[in-house]
């Protein structure tokens, strides 16, 4: 897979690589109900397969409908999740399960998580500076207690608060505040790879934009690399480098951002882009065209359909798209894309604004 690359030689090696990645949950019913019942084990595949690679200082958008299976893939990457299969590797060293995870804890301090809602992330009972200083005492970066209060007021100033909020418990902040708390305790751990779980899907969209800001402007001070989920493509259209577009716990499309909206190849990535109201970005995607709202309802992950994921909504679906997986093939800008259709030259080209 051809991957762009941002740095210098050091940076050949990607910061994340996700090879093959799946996560399986076990929903089935108790033992002696499959045994009088005859049923057998259910499982929720919520991640399936999934593999890509973020180079140092880039930022790797991830979108895709509610249930795709965006924030659990999230979760698996930082190690919240042991995996079912597949590896991570960080920096080059695969830092696998839990157990062996704990023999790499140098890497992973490098890697921290902004989670979605800043309202259920942050100890009610904490005081702003215990919030932020814990990194610092979990990873016994600073022993000294006033040196700990001194970084904790830089790290505050750093994301635009104040060394007073210390004192302060959460519920005395806003939304976007506490946001920028939550920035705050992850940069405590001095990172060099952030997961962005939905930062600014919780805020108004006037505060989206500032903490939005904030975010370019600590990765280009502090060379941070961003892994972005979000459902907002025009969120992401202006923070990312390169995105994914996943679906059932599976990546259908990814490609440089820019060949992306302007070349979508996918028809799930084509209805999600038809079906955002006033998208009118550089891409050429315009507020004025006619929209296809996607049909249907995902699929349940726990019986999904055979073949492509998406075959039951496409509106390009074919006797193979039914029953055989299709693999991802090289696409422009960087990417790949996973469609029969697309294949076989079966799709009719992209409309442009206006067209």
């Amino acid at each position: 897979m051809a991957e762009a690359r941002i740095g210098s030689e050091r940076d050949s090696v990607p910061v994340l690589e996700v090879d093959g990645l799946r996560l399986a949950f076990d929903v089935s019913p108790p033992f002696l109900n499959r045994v009088l019942s005859g049923g057998g084990r259910r499982l929720l595949r919520a991640v399936d397969g999934v593999s890509f690679r973020i180079a140092r200082g880039e930022t790797f958008g991830l979108v895709g409908e509610s249930g795709c299976g965006k924030s659990t893939l999230a979760r698996v990457i930082v190690g919240l999740y042991p995996p079912s299969a597949g590896s991570v590797r960080f920096d080059g060293v695969e830092i696998g399960p839990p157990a062996e995870r704990a023999r790499h804890a140098d890497k992973q301090a490098r890697m921290q998580m902004i989670f979605q809602d800043p309202y259920a992330s942050l100890n009610p009972r904490w005081r702003v500076r215990d919030i932020v200083a814990e990194p610092l005492r979990f990873r016994r970066k600073l022993a000294d207690g006033t040196a700990i209060a001194r970084r904790v007021d830089e790290l505050l100033e750093q994301v635009g608060l104040s060394p007073r909020d210390a004192r302060k418990y959460p519920h005395e902040f806003s939304g976007g505040q506490r946001q920028r708390i939550s920035i705050a305790r992850a940069l405590a751990g001095e990172p060099e790879f952030l997961v962005c779980d939905e930062p600014t899907s919780a805020l108004d969209v006037s505060v989206q934009a500032q903490i939005l800001n904030l975010m370019k402007d600590l990765q280009r001070r502090l060379e941070l690399t961003y892994l972005f989920i979000s459902h907002n493509f025009a969120v992401v259209y202006h923070v990312a480098d390169r995105v994914g577009v996943m679906y059932l716990g599976r990546l259908v499309e990814w490609a440089q951002t820019a060949t992306l909206f302007a070349r979508p190849l996918h028809p799930y990535t084509r209805l999600l882009l038809e079906t955002i109201p006033d998208l009118a970005l550089d891409s050429g995607v315009g507020a004025d065209r006619p929209r296809t709202p996607v049909a249907g309802e995902v699929p349940s992950p726990i019986n999904p359909p055979s073949g492509c994921a998406f075959h039951p909504r496409c509106p390009f679906a074919q006797e193979r798209c039914r029953r055989e997986v299709p693999a991802a093939k090289p696409a422009p800008g960087d990417g790949a894309v996973a469609c029969h259709a697309v294949e076989e030259g079966r799709l009719p080209p992209w409309r442009s604004a206006g067209s």
